[in-house]
């Protein structure tokens, strides 16, 4: 075995391990909210599979917004606001903010068939140098301190995220990526419209494309 899959090996149980440990911080914020089955199937859906069920009765975006808020209010931390919810076919994605500062904090999924609220996964978790399982480590061979000060700017971070679409996605082009504590989530436009987004890291560049939420449907913004 090369040095380069035992150094893969490696990451993906440190993922592993630490995604164990992350969970707990934000299940037992939810423990006290009840109405939307918010804590079945959270570890289900961090690990990739979707919880959707066509066969039942779909949540609304303003429905999807009151959960947003139960959570937010669960949190406690008055510099935490609703910036965006999102909705696609498999989720819907609520995107948090700093008040004080004006950078997105963290990234939430609020399952459309169940209402269960989970954080994204992908960037969110492995990237954020704040509210994800990274904060405070060491990583890429750069100390991950909770700044937005990283080595990628924000015009790099957009250009990347364009030379990786002219691969994948012919056609596409972006707007403005927002800046997170480690990482970038940039909106994916096709046709004029909203088809997606990315996460451009700040620290090596690399171009994480999310996968997991299918067809866009509309947006709601605070």
């Amino acid at each position: 075995m090369d040095n380069r899959m035992i150094t893969g090996v490696a990451l993906i149980t440190i993922g592993l391990l630490g995604l164990v440990a992350f969970v707990p911080l934000y299940v037992t914020r939810l423990q006290s909210l009840d109405g939307w089955g918010l804590m079945g199937g959270m570890m289900g859906g961090m690990m990739g599979g979707y919880n959707a069920n066509p066969s039942g009765q779909r949540i609304t975006i303003d429905q999807a917004s009151r959960i947003a808020q139960l959570y937010l209010a669960s949190l406690g931390n008055p510099d935490i606001a609703l910036d965006e919810i999102m909705e696609f076919q498999y989720n819907f994605y609520i995107l948090f903010y700093e008040k004080s500062t004006g950078i997105r904090a963290f990234e939430m999924l609020v399952d459309p068939y169940t209402g269960q609220i989970l954080p994204e996964y992908g960037p969110n978790m492995m990237w954020n140098t704040k509210y994800g399982m990274m904060g405070g480590g060491m990583m890429w061979g750069y100390s991950l301190s909770s700044t937005a000060s990283i080595p990628v700017t924000k015009d790099q971070a957009k250009t990347l995220a364009e030379d990786y679409l002219r691969t994948y996605l012919p056609g596409a082009t972006v707007e403005d990526p927002d800046t997170f504590y480690g990482y970038y989530t940039v909106h994916i436009l096709k046709d004029g419209k909203i088809y997606g987004m990315l996460s451009v890291n700040g620290y090596n560049g690399q171009v994480w494309y999310h996968s997991w939420h299918g067809q866009f449907i509309q947006v709601k913004e605070f």
